[in-house]
């Protein structure tokens, strides 16, 4: 069984910057790549960002790759998201995701675990 648990997530300004982490319970983290998505209200869940089990690739959704960056700590079982330059429009509850393989995906379907989310909220 494998458990996510995301952290980090608050209110900041417009501008402002945020941390979100991702604690991953089990001996399966380094054979996982790791996913980013988020979901607004009234919208559907979408990809924000990704990284392969080793960590030496990643992806990013097209609005967020020059402000937001990916990494992970295989040592610590964790992923983390930094967020900067934040927008309003940033504003929805992220989650993170796990799936057994090499290559980061874009898609929710291709993640089998799912962790119960951290609420951002951006003010203009």
């Amino acid at each position: 069984q494998v458990q996510l648990v995301e952290s980090g997530g608050g209110m900041v300004q417009a501008g402002g910057s945020l941390r979100l982490s991702c604690a991953v319970s089990g001996r399966t983290f380094s054979n996982c790549a790791m996913g980013w998505f988020r979901q607004a209200p009234g919208k559907e869940r979408e990809f924000v960002a990704a990284i392969s089990r080793s960590g030496g690739s990643t992806r990013y959704a097209e609005s967020t790759k020059d402000r937001f960056t990916i990494s992970r700590d295989n040592a610590k079982n964790t992923v983390y998201l930094q967020m900067n330059s934040l927008k309003p429009e940033d504003t929805a509850a992220y989650f993170c995701a796990a799936r057994r393989g090499v290559w980061p995906a874009g898609i929710p379907n291709d993640y089998e675990y799912w962790g119960q989310g951290t609420q951002v909220t951006v003010s203009s």
